[in-house]
């Protein structure tokens, strides 16, 4: 047995463990995931109350797209996220995997490495993977390429919406045909529950230095537009990709796409722009909020952020 066959089925099989112990219980459990230990508590927010894995996992695999929001560099998380995915393989014919952390440029790479026509040496050589990419996102590339199903690169390429950050939207105008693929065919950015969820965010990363002038607020407020509208341009993209990809996979289909929980939390962001082009795609969306002790969790006071709240036990 070759030494990436026998990773492959020890991959699966923890990915199988981690999502059988979760089911045993509400109230979160520990259990080996490789060197580490995922201590996890699922809040159905609907239900108002903390439930089995098990359960989170039967109402997430009757959805069309289920949403991970997850916290960066949390491994809980991402072992969870690995369980779920799992879960879903359980209980649906075939699973889609999109993911903001690969750009749409490369994809080609990402199905040549699935169809094993390259290696993942010359794979991530060309792929530009996110820096925790080994420890965090490989085992969820591993879980589908070994099952067969297809991986998506599903985010704009990086380059492109740092531009559209400098200039706004109008950037896209000047595009050349070869950019325009890597970008979604409509862009609709209104200052909506998610402007104001954004604006938020931007005003805590203004510098100090004393009452600001009028015409740094000017400059914050026009700096807050185009940083929104680059934004936009990631949900826009990742939302249609999720929606193709869902329409071009084998009938009974589910995706599983994984973002930052900001792009998902509360149903906004690039889930919205998935259920605009499918409003008649069933969506559950998850997210991730690693504390310190997982039995303290306040499931109400995140309610606000997703179907099911996966408390996971953060890094000391």
């Amino acid at each position: 047995m070759t030494p990436s066959r026998r990773f492959l089925l020890a991959l699966l099989g923890s990915a199988s463990l981690l999502s059988s112990a979760c089911a045993s219980g509400g109230a979160g459990t520990s259990v080996p995931m490789g060197a580490a230990a995922a201590a996890l508590r699922v809040y159905d927010s609907k239900a108002k109350r903390f439930v089995p894995f098990s359960q989170l996992a039967a109402a997430a695999a009757k959805a069309d797209f289920v949403f991970f929001g997850e916290q960066h560099d949390d491994p809980a998380t991402h072992s969870s996220q690995l369980a779920v995915l799992a879960a879903l393989g359980e209980r649906r014919p075939s699973v889609v995997v999109t993911l903001e952390m690969f750009e749409r440029d490369v994809q080609p790479l990402v199905d040549q490495y699935l169809a094993g026509t390259i290696s993942e040496a010359n794979f991530l050589a060309g792929s530009r993977p996110w820096d925790r990419y080994t420890t965090d996102y490989r085992p969820l590339v591993e879980l589908a390429r070994v099952r067969g199903w297809r991986v998506v690169a599903a985010n704009v390429p990086r380059r492109l919406a740092s531009a559209v950050g400098r200039r706004g939207l109008a950037l896209l105008d000047t595009l050349n045909a070869a950019d325009r693929r890597f970008i979604a065919r409509e862009h609709i950015c209104p200052k909506d529950a998610y402007y104001t969820k954004f604006a938020q965010t931007m005003t805590g990363h203004s510098a100090g230095g004393g009452p600001p002038t009028a015409p740094d607020v000017a400059a914050m407020a026009k700096m807050t537009d185009t940083f929104y509208e680059a934004q936009c341009v990631k949900d826009e993209a990742m939302g249609e990709a999720i929606v193709q990809a869902w329409r071009g996979a084998p009938k009974g289909a589910i995706v599983f796409h994984v973002n930052g929980a900001f792009h998902s939390d509360a149903g906004l962001g690039t889930a919205e722009r998935a259920r605009r082009r499918a409003p008649e795609a069933k969506t559950v969306v998850l997210s991730a909020v690693p504390i310190a002790d997982v039995s303290k969790a306040n499931g109400r006071e995140h309610a606000d952020k997703g179907d099911y709240i996966l408390f996971t036990r953060a890094p000391k």
